[in-house]
This record gives C-alpha cells, sequence and structure tokens, in this order.
C-alpha cells in the first residue's frame, strides 16, 4: 500500500521536558489520574520518545491525526505506522501489538464457555477480532449440541472487498472438529452492512452441503464496523 507523505514541519519542536510537570504525560498520570489524559497523552507514553522534529506529545498528535482517528490507526500494519517522523520499528511493532492486545482483551471478557445463543453473542466474540481488518476473512465456528463454541478456523483471507471460500473445505474442518452444527462468520471491511449476491450463494451453497452431511449452519454472520447482519435473522437460512 502507498502511503502518504508526512509533513514534519507543521508541528513545533518544545520538548516534553520543557512543559509545566503537571503537562507531562506520565506526571499528569500520577497526579490526576489516566483518565486525564488524552488520547495522544496515553499514546506518548507508550511511545517514550519521539524525533528530532517533533516531541512525543507531538508525534503521538500526528499519528493519530494521520489516520484520522485512533480506530483507523488501529486496523493499520506496523509497516505502516512508520509513516511517522520517530516512529521506527520497535515503536510500530508495539503499537500493533497493543492494538491487538486491546482486541483481545474484548474477546477475553466473555470467559471461556462461550455459547451462541443469539447473533449478538456471535457478534460479541467474534466482531472485535473482524471489524478493524482491511482485508476480507472467512471463519467457521463449530459449536456442540449445547450451542458451545468449541473452537473456530480461518478458511479464507483475501483482498478488500471478497475472499474465495471452497464450502467443501468448509465440511471438512467441521467434521475434523465434530462439530454438531456451525456458525459462518465473515466481516466486510468497506463497512457495508449489507449482505452481496456473492454472500447469499456462498451460504445455499454451504447450507446445501451441510444437509447433505448432517451438519447445520447455525447462523451466517457478517461484521461491517460496528455493525452487523444475521442471514439467518433476515431469513436467508
Amino acid at each position: 500500500m502507498e502511503q502518504e507523505s508526512f509533513d514534519a514541519n507543521e508541528y513545533s519542536k518544545r520538548t516534553v521536558k520543557e512543559m509545566r510537570p503537571d503537562e507531562q504525560p506520565r506526571e499528569k498520570l500520577m497526579r490526576f489520574g489516566v483518565e486525564s489524559l488524552s488520547d495522544a497523552e496515553l499514546l506518548a507514553i507508550l511511545l517514550r520518545t519521539g524525533s528530532s522534529k517533533m516531541n512525543v506529545i507531538e508525534t503521538s498528535r500526528a499519528l493519530i491525526s494521520h489516520f484520522s482517528g485512533l480506530r483507523n490507526m488501529a486496523r493499520r500494519s506496523w509497516q505502516e505506522l512508520k509513516v511517522i517522523p520517530g516512529i521506527a520499528g520497535v515503536k510500530a511493532i508495539t503499537l500493533e501489538a497493543v492494538f491487538e492486545l486491546s482486541r483481545r482483551i474484548q474477546v477475553a471478557s466473555l470467559g471461556e464457555d462461550i455459547r451462541i445463543d443469539c447473533p449478538e453473542d456471535a457478534v460479541a466474540y467474534f466482531a472485535p477480532q473482524l471489524r478493524d481488518l482491511t482485508k476480507e476473512v472467512f471463519i467457521v465456528a463449530f459449536l456442540n449440541n449445547a450451542k458451545r463454541l468449541t473452537g473456530h478456523r480461518k478458511i479464507s483471507s483475501g483482498g478488500a472487498t471478497a475472499t474465495i471460500v471452497d464450502p467443501a473445505e468448509v465440511m471438512r474442518q467441521a467434521m475434523i472438529n465434530d462439530a454438531s452444527t456451525i456458525l459462518l462468520v465473515h466481516n466486510h471491511p468497506s463497512g457495508q452492512v449489507k449482505e452481496s449476491r456473492a454472500d447469499i450463494n456462498l451460504t445455499k451453497r454451504i447450507v446445501d452441503c451441510g444437509k447433505l452431511l448432517g451438519i447445520p449452519v447455525d447462523d451466517h454472520i457478517i461484521i461491517a464496523g460496528d455493525g452487523f447482519v444475521s442471514m439467518r435473522a433476515k431469513g436467508m437460512l
């Protein structure tokens, strides 16, 4: 992906040490609590240092501004994050790791015994993993007779608008993992909260394969940003 250029001359060079103690992120956190810090100040604590052109807070503000907010920044790979002066490999890798950790914390909060009784249950588990991706990923999840999640497997990943899925491979994974029923999940990186014709056709093919093998498809969930589509809820299964 070609990165946009960045002009560091828009930012001043005042160092953090030249700031009043109550303006410095670490000291501000200790005196007033973590909730008193802005997004840029929190990011500055992670980055620790800036560059010769910008101090660490200005570097953090520039990073957030360049990607139009934390949400978009969290979707970027460490290679893309290096666009800002002062963000070298180690810092960029640290940021990508922090973003991934935050997604895993959201999933971990659900506990280890995950029961999928409704589309919202599926979204709560899979959305943190899929909604910020920039490429389409297709997952098959395995459920037992009690609707408990016993595992899941990524079947394919593709571009920004599509991925190729083989229904035979979906069913093979279902049988290997002894699934009573399966749940299909994929994302729309575009944020389009609507099933495509390709989504409908693929779902029908997998449902038909499942009927032959006695493995029903419980639902097909499409994650699109903060929204989602349940094909069962829409009467498509």
